[in-house]
């Protein structure tokens, strides 16, 4: 099983980098792949094109409702269980669940655990695990992205969120989180130099250039699954994955 995180600083492309590995893995039949956005705004679904799914927050919020009303003889960890397994939706060659958003002052730290909880008791079962972040960096701090053995950080290439890129890259650091290998990822990139932009010591993984082709798909609501094999986005990230899983390195 591989394990894969995305990060970065919000509107640098996080969700469609997620959509492109997920779309890459399942062309090479690289499955089956669990999907899992973790980001409160969560538009992985709408990204890849299909139906959104009960979140997770929502299956909590709805137990505390009932807590007191469970069906006679289930203890709440199990009916929370089954409601969870509900809420993953089974798509072709991949599986997708939703973190969601609390509402108003609540913790999100009870979700944070019980997605951890949940992705230790179920991502066995699947060969690849692709976890779209938040946007910043709480979500390190909280380690909702350890234990991975990628995590891509996307940036464009402009100095502010190049410098979120190292900052996130060296709380990494300092939180010593099992993260095997973390990688930078320029997105809408134009032939930039990358390296005259700001002090980055971030190895770059791959760059993903201009695909108006996406754009288009999103604004029609169709979703980068259906993207065509000649997209130069698709071709950039297959190039890269292609790569790592014959030799298992870049």
């Amino acid at each position: 099983m591989l394990k894969i995180g995305v990060a970065g600083k919000g509107g640098t492309g996080k969700t469609t980098l997620s959509s492109l590995i997920i779309l890459s893995l399942l062309r090479e039949n690289e499955k089956p792949v669990l999907a899992i956005d973790a980001d409160p705004n969560s538009n992985l679904a709408e990204n890849l094109g299909i139906p959104q799914t009960k979140s997770l927050v929502e299956i909590i919020d709805e137990i505390e409702k009932v807590k007191n009303n469970l069906p006679y003889g289930i203890e709440k960890s199990k009916y929370l269980e089954i409601k969870i397994q509900e809420a993953i939706r089974e798509e072709n060659g991949f599986d997708l669940l939703v973190m969601g958003k609390t509402e108003g002052p609540g913790c999100y730290c009870y979700a944070n655990n019980l997605l951890r909880e949940w992705m230790e008791k179920i991502e066995k079962n699947y060969k690849f695990v692709v976890m779209d972040n938040e946007a910043g960096m709480e979500h390190i701090s909280r380690r909702t992205s350890g234990n991975l053995d990628i995590l891509f950080i996307v940036s464009l290439c402009d100095k502010i969120s190049l410098r979120t890129a190292e900052s996130i890259s060296r709380m990494i650091g300092t939180l010593k989180l099992n993260i095997k290998k973390t990688y930078l990822v320029v997105n809408e990139f134009r032939g930039e130099n990358i390296k005259s932009e700001t002090k980055i010591s971030l190895p770059v993984a791959f760059t993903i250039p201009f695909d108006n082709e996406i754009y288009k798909l999103l604004e029609e609501g169709k979703g980068i699954l259906n993207l065509s094999k000649d997209s130069p986005a698709f071709k950039s990230v297959r190039k890269f994955f292609n790569c790592y899983l014959q030799t298992g390195k870049t």
